[in-house]
Order: structure tokens, then C-alpha cells, then sequence
């Protein structure tokens, strides 16, 4: 709050006190009253006039500046009422309750939304896993029949409600993970089975070095995103060569490295930079009907929740590769 501004705000009053200066300076002229009374009177009621105008000032000061300051610091400035003192101006007063009452009908909407949010995730979670039911139905009467045509698309079905499932999930991460030490051997044959078929179909070389190794997270979670890799080198391999993908890890500067690589298409140089952005497809997802740009945003989202780190190295029609950096960190010991 600055003081000109202040001033220009009470300009009107201020006219009015210069007003009533000279109509009392007039008055006293007509009564006849001494020279040195009119000049002592007019020095008193100056004084005095400067003293309400500056105390008002910087009482207002005081609150104002503080209300802005504390909303700037606030990532919910909605409740910077929590943060000031109740002013002891009539303004004030005014503002403070209009500031209450606004920020509890934002509270009680927040509550309301909240409420709908988390019932409309827990319906999508029944219905995800109701129709996940059928779909294995679905998939097992296709293998007996051989229709590999269908047994494509109902697979592909699968992907996409394990998206939404993990989508979901990802918003409310704390109430749906579990940090345990998981072997990595498991979560990756447990993803080499989901994929077998295409693997198999399009005669991959699958290969695992040094997986012996176990780290600290949520197997389902990891499970997924790894998936999600996966599924990528199925699907943008490069058909002018033999495909390889290769599962490794190592150790480095106490954390652990997991690399998946597959001489696959590639990603572009400038497509790089944005392939974990929601619904981004790039060249390769342009000219790839399949793709929705949202298995690589999920499964980094995932990652951050769980605290790990995820990477793409890729050269167009070279390699792509991507790396999961696993904290050694003990804290995940406590949390387990």
C-alpha cells in the first residue's frame, strides 16, 4: 500500500478539510479574534488533520500489505484467511467478512467436487474391473477359435482400460500403491507373458541381462509402465530389420538402472523433448492409427509418484531407449 495512492483516495476529503479551514479562518476574522489565537488554531487543527491521516495510514498499511503479501506466498490463496489478524477498521471489517464468507462457499464446492470426483473414480474402478471379465472371455474364446484378428482388438481394448484404470488410480496415488521390494525378474516375465503373442507373431528377439534384482516399489504400478514401454517397441519396430528388445539393469552411483531397448523406428530429434506430454503423438503416432499419446504421460506419472526417475534416449530410425533410475534409498524400507 503507498502512500500516493492512499492520498489520491482521500483527495475529496482532504478538500473538505481545507474547506472547513477557511470558513473557520472567516469566522474568526468576522468575530474579530486575534491574529496569533487564528494562527495557533489553524497550526492545532493542521497537526491534527496530519496525525488522523497518517495513523489511519499505516494502521491500513499494516492489513493490506500483509493481505497481499500472505496471498502471493499462498498456493491456495483462498485461505489467507487462516494467515491474518481481524482488522480493527470499519473497511476492514467489511472486507475480512467478505473474504470469510467467499472462502467458505469455495471451501463447501470444494468438498461437494471432491465428493463427485472420488465417486465417479470409484464407479470407474468397478465398471474397469466388471468389463475386464468379459473381455478375458472374450480373449480365451478367441485363442480357442484362432481368430487372431479379433483377439488384436480385444487386447487392444485391454491396453485402453488399463490406461483409464491407472489414470484413475494416479490422482489418488497415496491410497492405491504399496511400496514393497519387488523383483524385477517377476514383473518382467510377468510382462513378456502379457505380450507373448505379438512377440511371438512378429518373431522379436526378447532378451533380459542381470534382471536378478530387486527394488523398492509397486509391483502392479511398475508392472504397467513397463508394459507400456514394451508395448511401444511392439509397436513401432522397424519391419526392414530383425527386432530385438533388450531388458537390462545395473548399478550406478547407489541407485539402480533399468534399461529397455528396442531398435525399433525411433523418435524424432524434435519429437523427443515432448513424448511424455498428455496425448502428444509426434511423427510416429501421426502415421500409427493406434496411438493415443497418453501410455508414456501416464506411466511418468506413475513414476514420479513412486519417486522414480524415467528417461528417453532415441535416434530416428536407429534405437529408442529407456532408462528407470530406482532410489536405494532406506526410506522405503520404513514405508514398506
Amino acid at each position: 500500500m503507498k502512500f500516493t495512492y492512499y492520498i489520491k483516495d482521500k483527495i475529496l476529503n482532504i478538500i473538505m478539510y481545507f474547506i472547513m479551514i477557511l470558513l473557520i479562518m472567516m469566522m474568526l476574522i468576522a468575530f474579530k479574534t486575534p491574529i496569533s489565537l487564528i494562527i495557533w488554531i489553524l497550526i492545532t487543527i493542521f497537526v491534527f488533520d496530519i496525525a488522523i491521516i497518517l495513523t489511519d495510514f499505516y494502521r491500513k498499511k499494516a492489513f493490506y500489505n500483509s493481505l497481499l503479501s500472505n496471498i502471493s506466498l499462498l498456493d491456495k490463496a483462498y485461505l489467507v484467511l487462516e494467515t491474518i489478524k481481524k482488522p480493527d477498521f470499519y473497511e476492514g471489517e467489511i472486507l475480512y467478512q467478505a473474504l470469510y464468507e467467499i472462502n467458505k462457499s469455495i471451501c463447501e464446492n470444494i468438498k461437494d467436487y471432491e465428493m463427485q470426483l472420488n465417486a465417479f473414480k470409484e464407479y470407474i474402478e468397478m465398471w474397469i474391473h466388471e468389463v475386464k471379465i468379459p473381455l478375458s472371455s472374450l480373449v480365451l474364446i478367441s485363442h480357442n477359435h484362432k481368430e487372431k484378428s479379433i483377439l488384436e482388438q480385444i487386447k487392444r481394448i485391454e491396453a485402453y482400460v488399463e490406461q483409464v484404470l491407472y489414470y484413475v488410480r494416479g490422482e489418488n496415488a497415496e491410497k492405491d500403491y504399496l511400496i514393497n521390494e519387488v523383483s524385477l525378474k517377476k514383473v518382467i516375465n510377468n510382462v513378456a507373458i502379457k505380450n507373448k503373442d505379438e512377440i511371438l507373431a512378429n518373431k522379436i528377439d526378447f532378451l533380459v541381462d542381470n534382471i536378478n534384482t530387486k527394488v523398492y516399489t509397486d509391483s502392479k504400478w511398475l508392472e504397467f509402465i513397463i508394459n507400456q514401454i514394451i508395448s511401444n517397441s511392439i509397436k513401432y519396430q522397424n519391419k526392414k530389420t530383425k527386432s530385438i528388445i533388450k531388458i537390462s539393469t545395473y548399478e550406478k552411483d547407489a541407485k539402480i538402472i533399468l534399461e529397455i531397448y528396442d531398435n525399433g523406428i525411433g523418435i524424432s530429434a524434435s519429437d523427443l523433448p515432448q513424448v511424455f506430454d498428455k496425448t502428444f503423438t509426434g511423427l510416429n503416432g501421426r502415421s500409427n492409427a493406434k496411438s493415443t499419446g497418453m501410455g508414456l504421460f501416464i506411466a511418468k506419472k506413475l513414476c514420479e509418484k513412486l519417486g522414480h526417475k524415467i528417461e528417453i534416449e532415441s535416434k530416428k530410425n536407429q534405437f529408442t531407449k529407456v532408462i528407470i533410475t530406482f532410489s536405494k534409498n532406506k526410506f522405503y524400507e520404513v514405508v514398506k
